[in-house]
């Protein structure tokens, strides 16, 4: 909860264009940064994450609202068909006497407040720190929505390097398809040759239209995740997918007193001990102040509000204190204290748990790295020596020193090097946010 819903940051003009008409929606070069800024301001959960600070406001004010004076307004009107009678003695004598009138009116006002309630005044405590849970849960939400936004930003990054590995690979198999085709009108070579090499360029083809349907989706999802129309055309700027070389500098452990996730837990376990506080406060007694005032008339014509002079009015007004003190409930406080505890004792074992699990994940962070950076660098000079032989082989065919099948081989032996050097960068950004994620500070991603 927060009394002060932050305002909604201007969208850049280069995001604002994305959303305004299809008209309007040519494709715009949307940076990691840029893509971050628009999901802390557009993605659902960000939102709903505000709106529960809003909630938790109106929360506040109810708790509060307990320890306000209660006052109540009240009415009434009564037809008295038959007016009862009772018998009164009178000296011996008794008479049948009866006591009312056809019509009765009455209304007043009547007024509560605690002076003395142990209960409210525990609620107070807890609504207070509620409101900083909802601003840690929204902190959170935000974190959660940088980590999904990036990770799909970079793996649409990478299929789309991958798809340039495609192209290039087309471009050489139509190079080798035209030198065949030209062997084979001079009878230099066999129609199986011919044949083998279309088949190639068919499956690449085939290759790079699969691949750019799963662009399309992985870029729909992004959309999706940063809550941007899924319609909206979008280009990622190559230059965010920089090749790595080294390692940052990675530190024997982390500080979880930083993460969201750890401040939350402390609110929660000042939560739990506020609830134990208020079923304790059930054994205290309460005081309060009472107040009323009524005014009633009798009369047995309906209009003797207005014109009846023989209606009778009176009014009656009283002030005092009210204490109850809870003696015996059949131990109803006492189980619930018990519950309290348990609750108490769970979260205890709760924050155990999410130590060694943050622990573990920034340990297998620095692990993942270590493998995808050993990984890049071998793979980097796989695709050098790779593409290497395969223009080796390529010249050595146009000699006819070198088979078809060679040829293949090689440039099979060249697109996988490059496939696995772009899998390999991409293992390194995903562990490279899970990294920043563990030291408390994935929201300077979007900074």
């Amino acid at each position: 909860m927060n009394t002060i819903i932050k305002q909604i940051k201007t969208i850049p003009l280069l995001l604002l264009g994305l959303v305004l008409s299809n008209a309007a929606m040519a494709q715009q070069t949307l940076t990691l940064k840029e893509a971050l800024n628009y999901a802390l301001q557009n993605s659902v959960n960000a939102r709903k994450a505000k709106l529960d600070i809003e909630g938790g406001r109106y929360k506040v004010e109810e708790v509060r609202s307990q320890a306000l004076p209660q006052i109540t307004g009240n009415g009434g009107l009564t037809y008295n068909a038959i007016i009862g009678s009772q018998v009164v003695d009178f000296g011996g004598q008794t008479q049948t006497l009866k006591f009312g009138q056809k019509w009765n009116s009455s209304a007043g006002v009547q007024l509560s407040q605690q002076l003395f309630n142990q209960q409210v005044f525990t609620g107070l405590q807890a609504a207070r720190s509620s409101e900083e849970y909802y601003n840690l849960v929204a902190q959170l939400t935000d974190e959660q929505v940088i980590e999904l936004v990036a990770n799909n930003y970079y793996q649409v990054l990478v299929n789309r390097q991958q798809l340039n590995v495609v192209d290039t690979n087309i471009k050489n198999v139509r190079v080798i398809e035209k030198i065949i085709s030209n062997q084979y009108q001079n009878g230099l070579a066999k129609k199986i040759d011919v044949d083998r090499i279309k088949v190639n360029l068919t499956n690449l083809e085939t290759q790079r239209e699969q691949t750019i349907n799963a662009i399309t989706q992985l870029e729909n999802q992004l959309k999706f995740s940063m809550g941007m129309p899924v319609k909206t055309d979008i280009v990622l700027p190559k230059t965010e997918l920089t090749e790595v070389t080294r390692l940052p500098e990675l530190a024997d452990s982390v500080t979880l007193s930083n993460r969201t996730e750890f401040k939350i837990l402390d609110i929660q376990d000042k939560l739990l001990s506020l609830q134990r506080k208020a079923y304790v406060a059930e054994y205290y007694p309460n005081l309060s102040l009472t107040g009323n005032y009524t005014y009633s008339s009798q009369s047995n014509s309906f209009d003797f509000l207005t014109s009846n002079r023989n209606a009778i009015g009176f009014d009656a007004s009283a002030i005092g204190v009210t204490l109850r003190v809870p003696i015996f409930n059949g131990f109803l406080t006492r189980s619930k204290v018990r519950q309290a505890d348990v609750e108490i004792k769970k979260a205890q074992e709760d924050r155990r748990q999410s130590t060694n699990s943050l622990n573990l994940a920034y340990e297998n962070a620095k692990i993942q790295l270590k493998n995808s950076i050993n990984t890049i660098n071998a793979q980097k000079k796989n695709v050098e020596l790779a593409n290497e032989i395969y223009r080796s082989t390529q010249n050595n065919y146009n000699n006819g020193l070198a088979s078809l099948t060679d040829l293949l081989d090689t440039e099979n032996a060249l697109t996988s090097a490059q496939n696995s050097y772009n899998q390999a960068l991409l293992n390194y950004k995903i562990a490279e946010i899970q990294l920043i994620k563990s030291n408390g500070n994935i929201k300077s991603l979007a900074q």
